[in-house]
């Protein structure tokens, strides 16, 4: 058999309207909607809800082309330079900017739409390997150099960055003090002329509480929302 989606009981705008309520005015949801049917989405968008964020960008496509042009597509996870050609038409930010080398793609590719693309720079605060991103120092070389500020369609609006999957509470606090620091570092250092520069994009659905304590304005929760992916036994 394949796979089946369970959706929560409660449906899915209520589990928003919960999250909302767990939130202080000025952090944003982004309604996590990766590997979820567009019928989820749909209940979701009929309910009032138009922010939304996926992983995948020829899936995010997809849904773009599906479903209502009012809707709000974040790209969070990690972008694949031969794959930012699906999402340049349309994204309204990307989540997770890691390279020079993916910056200048997407500002080619927001070049052949006359777009300027908003972007976070991603940084590497936990401690698996397996996670991307710049520390500090890279990424002020980064935002020093002469082949960034020849960049003209991207828009750097903050950063983004996530923590150690741990049960570790103080662990997952200290990571996303740190990732804050390094926000109010550039935003001193290198953006303090720049209005738009003021996101902080941390914390999932086991740890969004702590993340908004943190200084989080933009929470990526799926599972609270949407319910976890089920498989089908064999």
């Amino acid at each position: 058999m394949g796979r089946i989606f369970k959706l929560d009981i409660m449906s899915i705008s209520q589990n928003i309207d919960e999250v909302l309520k767990a939130i202080p005015e000025g952090v944003k949801l982004i309604a996590v909607s990766k590997t979820k049917p567009n019928e989820a989405i749909v209940e979701a968008y009929e309910g009032g809800y138009k922010i939304f964020g996926e992983n995948k960008p020829q899936e995010l496509k997809g849904k773009f082309e599906a479903l209502a042009k009012d809707i709000e597509w974040h790209f969070i996870g990690h972008l694949q330079t031969n794959k930012v050609k699906y999402i340049a038409e349309f994204v309204h930010l990307i989540h997770a900017v890691d390279s020079m080398k993916l910056l200048k793609e997407i500002n080619k590719q927001a070049l052949k739409h006359n777009r300027i693309i908003n972007c976070l720079l991603q940084f590497h605060i936990a401690e698996e390997e397996s996670k991307f991103g710049y520390n500090l120092s890279e990424a002020q070389e980064m935002l020093n150099s002469d082949e960034f500020k020849c960049l003209e369609n991207i828009n750097i609006v903050g950063v983004m960055g996530m923590a150690t999957f741990t049960d570790n509470e103080d662990q997952v606090r200290s990571e996303f003090k740190q990732l804050k620091e390094n926000f109010d570092i550039l935003k001193t250092k290198n953006f303090a002329d720049k209005d738009d520069f003021v996101e902080v994009s941390m914390g999932m659905s086991g740890d969004y509480k702590i993340a908004i304590e943190e200084g989080s304005t933009m929470v990526r929760v799926g599972s609270s929302i949407f319910g976890a992916r089920q498989y089908a036994p064999k």
